[in-house]
């Protein structure tokens, strides 16, 4: 058989790498999430819901005695900020924290929560301007600790917890978002988030209970018969019957019996399965999705391979009949 390009061994099979992982917390501070905070009356809602300052809280405390990072990633506006960056006329989020004197540096309202202090072990990020921490020197400090994979929780759902995620893993980072510790200013926000944007454009959402699990899993830990795969929208999508190894250049796959879920048997690559853990094999993929990839027979290499398309070296015209414009001038 021909060799495959394709990542034969399968993705993260494990829990999470203390010393690869990071934990990011973004505003948890009391504008978001105290009582008489300048956002508070739209963000109580899931805060309370979600029980998010308790959930925060028990996660950073765990984390640290994990030994994992924990970045602190907040904002804060000066006189400068508005009055010649002009950040109130850049988008209406901008404009809302304007009008609402949210994140006043050295305020009340953009300090931490009494219950989400950071420690000396602690790093606190510069401060985000917009809704992408990845902006500030957050990066820096990934790279400084040889992070491969980013946990991100906190507020607010649907902007700068996204924004970040989006940005981190374009960047080739892979990241986890723990649903039950984030917040947004509306259910609806919150919801489409979960459900909708994260699992597509993350690795995996988790809620605490599964990331804490994960941190205590066994390095080596790998799929087995039996165990239950889940999307990376936590959608449950059957156990797994036979785990075949790759073998002569053929890929390695997860093979799951047609059922409730699916009218077909399922062969999953290996190289989708970002964590196995507690008998769960967590795929990079959504529930939803599943059914509409070409997994309905066992991968080969010569299938792997089309996937890849041509050589940069092969192609002549990048996009079809176009190649980019290149400097204007030109």
């Amino acid at each position: 058989m021909s060799e495959t390009k394709a990542d034969t061994t399968g993705g993260h099979t494990a829990g999470f790498d203390p010393q690869r992982t990071a934990l990011l917390v973004i505003d948890p501070v009391n504008d978001f999430l105290s009582e008489g905070g300048a956002a508070w009356e739209m963000t109580k809602s899931t805060v309370k819901k979600n029980n998010v300052v308790s959930q925060l809280q028990r996660l950073i405390s765990a984390t640290r005695a994990a030994g994992v990072p924990v970045l602190f990633g907040p904002m804060a506006y000066t006189e400068e900020d508005y009055a010649d960056a002009r950040f109130q006329q850049r988008s209406g989020i901008n404009r809302l924290m304007f009008e609402n004197k949210m994140f006043l540096a050295g305020s009340w309202g953009a300090d931490f929560h009494p219950d989400l202090q950071p420690e000396s072990t602690d790093i606190i990020l510069e401060p985000h301007k917009g809704t992408d921490v990845f902006e500030t020197d957050l990066r820096n400090h990934l790279e400084r600790l040889g992070t491969e994979q980013l946990v991100i929780a906190g507020m607010t759902a649907n902007l700068c917890c996204e924004s970040t995620g989006r940005h981190a893993t374009e960047h080739g980072y892979a990241v986890t978002f723990l649903s039950d510790a984030i917040g947004a200013e509306s259910l609806p926000a919150y919801e489409a988030s979960i459900h909708v944007n994260y699992p597509l454009i993350a690795n995996m959402v988790m809620e605490v209970d599964e990331f804490l699990a994960g941190l205590a899993a066994p390095a080596q830990q790998t799929p087995s018969p039996g165990d239950t795969v889940v999307g990376s929208d936590r959608g449950e999508i059957g156990d797994v019957v036979e785990v075949v190894a790759a073998e002569g250049g053929d890929p390695g796959y997860l093979l799951v019996k047609r059922g409730i879920v699916f009218d077909r048997d399922t062969y999953i690559p290996l190289d989708a399965v970002t964590h196995s853990m507690d008998n769960r094999v967590y795929i990079n993929v959504p529930k939803l999705v599943v059914g509409k990839l070409p997994w309905g027979e066992p991968p080969s290499a010569a299938a792997a391979n089309e996937k890849f398309g041509a050589p940069k070296a092969g192609v002549e015209m990048l996009y079809g009949s176009f190649n980019p414009t290149g400097a204007v001038g030109r």
